[in-house]
């Protein structure tokens, strides 16, 4: 009697087992749609969510890194067609990006919000190698822009008549945010003007009617496109501005944003995970097609504007974005990385390297945001031979000088990731711990009872 007692307690005992095993199972797909509706509703971007919280404000703050080539022999490159010898100064540290977008206006006809995004640079000693009255030799800056820019002759008589050559002395700040020259008459610096000034309007996509274009930039300066390069292709703006992405990101799958800095848009890929602050990451890194030569390359065809210097389009790893600048400026990735290689063997003092010059993102890949991130970029200008310029006569071929080389970067502080972690990542974790706490103690009970009905009927059996 106490063994067919024994025998229905466990029977009710491994069914009630697998039934709480069953919950568990069938809580998965619910408590995946609990995920799912959860994180989509935070990365909408409207006010109250995460997503919101995020993107207006402020709070982490973005620091530009510049390292300078300074010219050793500005002489000798000169007189004799030298090399130019460069060695790199820096870091030189300023705080960007720290005011909040202003003129934010929601759209709600087209699931779009606007805004722009205001510049800034505050100059942070502590985090650089001197002061922005350092001096360093570098490129005419006049001189350069009108080897492309002006007749032979009127430059000739310019160079002449402002007693300059085609180096000079100028401070950090100077070369970086603006001097009088006395050639244009004017303020003339690799980012000037940038404080005061406004980057947009933008115009991205909330996700509220479809999740998958949140954060998608609509317009730019009113434009859905660019019309820097006369293509419908290279023309295009597409994705976001890199500081976020939709949700359950695809790791097969590239990442596309759009940079004011270079005119136009460019897609990140997948290369490894990692923890950041507790925090599991996706990084997602520029490829080296990018900038590659549209032989390699031919979706790049329409980036090359220029076949004399270019080599007939043969040259990889520099972005000519004249034609968005006024001034003939070449973008690359710092000391050429991913180049052809004679751009590196042209100068003296380059050592390209993927650790230190290659662009990345590390994005969250539940919610898409980016939580740090990394954008290098070098700015060069070209100079060439000519037989009427005098400083350029003893020039052999073109050469495309670096200037300046930054690190635009910004990373999530501990209280943002222990906040991000609270409100958002522990909830998902709560979901899941119960879907599988439920699958195994139904599993646990399941076994359990099974071996001890098979050990009572086993004894059942000797006692008969």
């Amino acid at each position: 009697m106490d063994c067919c007692n024994k025998l229905c307690g466990l029977k009710v005992g491994i069914g009630a087992g697998i039934a709480v095993a069953i919950l568990g199972i069938i809580l998965i797909p619910v408590g995946n749609n609990i995920i799912h509706e959860t994180v989509t509703k935070e990365s909408v971007i409207e006010p109250g969510t995460t997503a919101w919280d995020n993107w207006v404000s402020a709070d982490a703050p973005v620091y530009r890194q510049f390292w300078l080539f300074d010219v050793q022999n500005p002489l000798d490159v000169v007189e004799n067609g030298s090399k130019p010898k460069l060695v790199e100064k820096g870091p030189y540290t300023y705080k960007t990006r720290y005011l909040p977008k202003e003129n934010i206006t929601a759209n709600p006809e087209t699931y779009t919000i606007s805004f722009l995004l205001p510049a800034g640079a505050i100059f942070e000693p502590s985090m650089s190698v001197g002061s922005e009255e350092d001096s360093v030799t570098s490129l005419n800056l006049a001189v350069a822009g009108g080897y492309k820019l002006f007749p032979p002759l009127v430059l000739e008589a310019a160079i002449k008549l402002n007693n300059v050559s085609l180096f000079q002395r100028r401070t950090v700040r100077e070369i970086l945010w603006g001097y009088k020259d006395p050639i244009l008459k004017g303020t003339l610096g690799l980012f000037f003007p940038y404080n005061g000034t406004y980057d947009g309007p933008y115009s991205v996509f909330t996700g509220k009617d479809d999740i998958s274009k949140v954060s998608i930039i609509d317009s730019w300066q009113g434009e859905k496109k660019v019309s820097f390069w006369n293509n419908t292709y290279c023309d295009m703006i597409n994705g976001t501005d890199g500081s976020s992405f939709s949700p359950f990101l695809d790791k097969k799958k590239p990442l596309y944003f759009f940079s004011p800095d270079i005119s136009r848009s460019v897609s990140a890929e997948y290369e490894r995970s990692l923890n950041l602050k507790g925090i599991e990451v996706y990084r997602f890194k520029l490829p080296p097609l990018t900038l590659a030569s549209p032989a390699v390359n031919p979706d790049n065809q329409c980036f090359c504007t220029d076949s004399v210097v270019t080599k007939n389009c043969t040259l990889a790893g520099v972005l000519d974005i004249s034609s968005s600048r006024g001034q003939p400026v070449y973008i690359s990735l710092p000391h050429f990385l991913h180049g052809s290689p004679y751009l590196v063997e042209d100068v003296e003092g380059l050592g390209p390297s993927e650790e230190h010059h290659v662009t990345f993102l590390d994005v969250e890949p539940t919610t898409g945001f980016s939580l740090r991130f990394a954008k290098r970029l070098q700015v060069n200008m070209m100079y060439g031979p000519s037989k009427i310029i005098t400083v350029l006569k003893k020039v052999k071929d073109y050469t495309i000088l670096p200037i300046v080389w930054l690190n635009e970067t910004a990373s999530l502080d501990d209280e943002t990731a222990d906040r991000f972690k609270k409100e958002l990542l522990s909830r998902v974790d709560m979901l899941e711990t119960v879907q599988f706490t439920l699958i195994g103690l139904g599993s646990a009970a399941f076994v359990l009872c099974t071996v001890a009905h098979c050990l009572i009927s086993r004894n059942n059996n000797k006692l008969v």
